[in-house]
């Protein structure tokens, strides 16, 4: 860097702190693999920032990690080095202005661009590098910043899709060339900001009401969910007063579905047996009208925590939080429940609108890897079902393995237990009894879920 541009560079004015968040939490992401959500959320909680600022730091964390792979792609021409060989902090805030650039209507690109340099380190020739590469990506237009594509198909989709091309190919070989761009395209899309009403409290008519009463936010019925909640933005949901009071959940309509499934009934014995963080937990007790008993496995205590802790927000008394895993905790319940919830830890695969890191991190023998410990939790849980109770099993994927090789296998192990679907059901399901939210068809995060029944007479298959 010559001295000129050192001068140049040191009047410049600092940063905004919603690009210093963001820049911080990329790097977090980058370097050390962190989870974007909770790196954005603890580096949030250590500052105070206006709601604007909040709001911009959360759409530049998340939609470059949504646009990461494409947004390498477009600004490979402009640098004489290869994105990958350079230092995660000049990665990332190269990244962060191009998505500005590029993806953002109103953010103007001398902003974008000054704050990425003002971010870049300070080791010698690398804003200047940074300022070089990010000057020549703006001044191209639109259609001139894209090169030539790959020239196989589907490195040529994964790539303008900004997908690994392993699960591009996946979806490609299941759904075909046009769903798989549907599909991934809403995957990448902002999700929408979705309450769910705490019917044991108040009406989703009455939420709504108080929201634009309080808040000044407009709202629209769910279209899926009968206590679901669309919601404009408008700040942190857990700053409003009705969150505080226990009004209202967060929660997608997809994960409100699956709770729905399961039918609980007030006075019935239910339990989650991977309840935390208790979004699903809570949602069966108001489900139940607070009245029985709801049983919440977890084998994480600091998880467990913020089970009791939403259930106490919600003013739900009859959530019971069980230290531990329901490998170990279910002999204690054999056929004790009416209905059990397996919400098994799965690949996330569906949830990418919410979660876009995930995508960078999940490898193909992740899903085997899975399926083995979703079979064995799902084994455990059918033990605490009692005779003609009912058992759900549900992820947040839309992968086979981890869903219908699932299922096949208890199944076949199992000749107590049955599919269950229910006679009707806001969603409709799919011919073979499975509930199948997809974000391109329903505008829901991504979920899997089926019923079983077990028989009134018949005791547990050994395994």
């Amino acid at each position: 860097m010559t001295a000129r541009s050192e001068r140049r560079s040191s009047s410049r004015p600092p940063p905004s702190p919603a690009r210093v968040v963001a820049a911080h939490v990329l790097e977090r992401v980058e370097a050390s693999a962190d989870f974007a959500d909770v790196a954005l959320d603890q580096a949030l909680g250590l500052l105070t920032l206006a709601p604007r600022d909040v709001a911009l730091a959360t759409e530049l964390v998340y939609g470059t990690l949504r646009w990461q792979r494409y947004l390498d792609w477009i600004l490979g021409p402009h640098s004489r080095r290869r994105l990958e060989s350079l230092d995660a902090r000049v990665r990332v805030v190269l990244r962060m202005a191009a998505y500005q650039i590029a993806l953002l209507e109103r953010v103007p690109s001398f902003a974008a661009v000054n704050d990425a340099v003002a971010l870049a380190p300070r080791t010698p020739g690398v804003k200047a590098f940074v300022n070089a590469v990010l000057r020549a990506f703006a001044r191209r237009g639109v259609r001139e910043r894209e090169p030539a594509a790959p020239r196989d198909p589907l490195e040529a989709l994964a790539t303008r899709c900004s997908f690994p091309t392993w699960l591009a190919a996946r979806w490609i070989e299941r759904c075909g060339w046009q769903d798989a761009e549907a599909l991934m395209r809403a995957m990448n899309e902002r999700p929408p900001l979705t309450l769910r009403a705490n019917t044991v409290r108040i009406s989703r008519a009455a939420l709504a009401a108080r929201l634009r009463a309080e808040e000044g936010l407009a709202s629209r019925p769910a279209q899926w969910a009968p206590e679901g909640l669309v919601v404009s933005p408008g700040g942190a949901p857990g700053d409003w007063r009705a969150f505080a009071d226990g009004g209202f959940a967060v929660q997608d309509e997809a994960s409100m579905l699956v709770a729905r499934l399961l039918d609980p009934r007030p006075g019935e014995a239910i339990a989650d047996v991977c309840a935390a963080p208790g979004t699903k937990t809570t949602h069966l007790a108001e489900l139940m009208a607070n009245r029985g008993r709801v049983l919440a496995l977890d084998p994480q205590p600091a998880r467990l925590e913020r089970v009791g802790a939403a259930a106490a927000r919600l003013g739900l008394s009859i959530v019971e939080p069980v230290e531990g895993a329901v490998e170990t905790l279910a002999p204690a319940f054999r056929s004790a429940c009416d209905g059990v919830l397996v919400d098994a830890p799965c690949s996330n695969l569906g949830v990418l609108r919410r979660n876009p890191d995930v995508k960078w991190r999940r490898q193909p023998a992740d899903l085997a890897l899975n399926a083995l410990r979703q079979g064995r939790i799902l084994e455990a849980a059918a033990t605490m079902v009692t005779p003609g109770g009912r058992l759900v099993y549900a992820t947040c994927s839309l992968e086979p393995e981890e869903n219908e090789a699932v299922v096949r296998a208890f199944l076949a192990a199992h000749s107590e237990f049955r599919l269950d679907p229910p006679g009707e059901f806001p969603l409709p399901l799919d011919p073979d009894g499975m509930l199948r939210c997809l974000p391109h068809r329903h505008g829901t995060d991504g979920f899997t879920a089926v019923r079983f029944r077990r028989s009134p007479d018949r005791g547990i298959t050994a395994p």
